[in-house]
């Protein structure tokens, strides 16, 4: 089943993120440095990741003891919450980030969660609301919940790939799924990270599906359900935003699962654009063990094109 959406924002929430994420960057003199400083990003953002997490039982029982006995029983209540359904923790009373480093073994991954988990402290309406409901027996409504963590998914984004400069990078490679993966060491991002910022931040018409781990389903074959997809904001001009939920054998899809391999070559197949016009397209595939990751694009988008940017580009090779 796809994944519930998890960072689109309208674009003055996104620009009023990215733009603080920018200052965070600024303030830790980060664009050049490849992958991102995440010890001086933390200090510029004046907050401390917990050298004995909160994930730990015994850990949980010493934050508590040092609470007032009074809010003892309130905060116990929120951390159990918390750590139930969560890998990560923002403490707003005393600035410390909380990280499952039991339950996240790749760095990457825990890179992201903690640029994720600076994002509700560097961002200052995150930083007061989550200090008011600390200190209170009320909780944030879903819906600003959902908010706060788009928001925070997309600050974390635009550190990790110091803003344009994944795309003005990716925009001198070749064109393939090798690229995104190439990449994804370059910023210390994961590659399923790497392969959406690679399709979201693309003047090329194309698609990465991210699915979960092929199963083989008796007298059916292999399959693998859809848990993203991300296209480019041409393609999804041209051809919509695909509704997939699982790539089976008869899919058209089917052919590029890299079934008993870790890559599937570009193969050439057709799909329809949202005006019934079929398009000639390439598709590669490459398992990640994690996630199999699928790239698909138009062959006119190999054609060269003139790129322009915006005014204040960075770009850094």
């Amino acid at each position: 089943m796809t994944k519930p959406d998890d960072s689109s924002l309208n674009p003055e929430d996104l620009r009023a993120v990215e733009e603080r994420a920018r200052h965070l960057l600024d303030r830790a003199n980060a664009w050049d440095t490849f992958p991102v400083p995440l010890e001086d990003l933390l200090a510029a953002a004046q907050v401390r990741v917990a050298k004995t997490s909160l994930f730990n039982p015994i850990a949980v029982m010493e934050y508590l003891a040092s609470k007032a006995v009074d809010t003892a029983v309130q905060t116990g209540t929120r951390i159990k919450s918390a750590i139930s359904k969560l890998f990560g923790l923002y403490d707003s009373a005393d600035s410390l980030i909380h990280i499952d480093d039991s339950a996240i073994k790749s760095q990457s991954k825990k890179t992201f969660l903690t640029l994720h988990e600076t994002a509700h402290h560097d961002l200052p309406v995150h930083r007061s609301t989550f200090r008011f409901f600390q200190d209170c027996e009320h909780n944030l409504a879903p819906e600003i919940s959902d908010q706060f963590e788009r928001e925070a998914n997309n600050f974390a984004r635009c550190v990790l790939f110091k803003g344009d400069t994944y795309a003005g990078i990716a925009a001198d490679y070749k064109f393939d799924i090798k690229t995104p993966i190439a990449l994804a060491k370059k910023f210390g991002a994961s590659n399923y990270a790497s392969a959406r910022e690679f399709a979201r931040t693309n003047h090329r018409a194309c698609v990465v599906y991210i699915l979960e781990p092929i199963e083989y389903v008796a007298g059916h074959g292999a399959r693998a359900v859809v848990r993203r997809v991300e296209p480019s904001p041409s393609f999804a001009a041209q051809f919509g935003r695909p509704s997939d939920t699982v790539i089976t054998p008869d899919h058209h899809l089917g052919c590029i699962l890299p079934v008993g391999r870790k890559m599937t070559r570009p193969t050439t197949l057709s799909i329809t654009d949202i005006d019934g016009t079929r398009h000639e397209c390439v598709a590669e595939a490459f398992d990640t063990t994690h996630n199999v990751i699928i790239l698909l694009y138009p062959t006119k988008a190999l054609d060269k094109t003139t790129i322009i940017f915006p005014p204040g580009f960075r770009k850094i090779v």
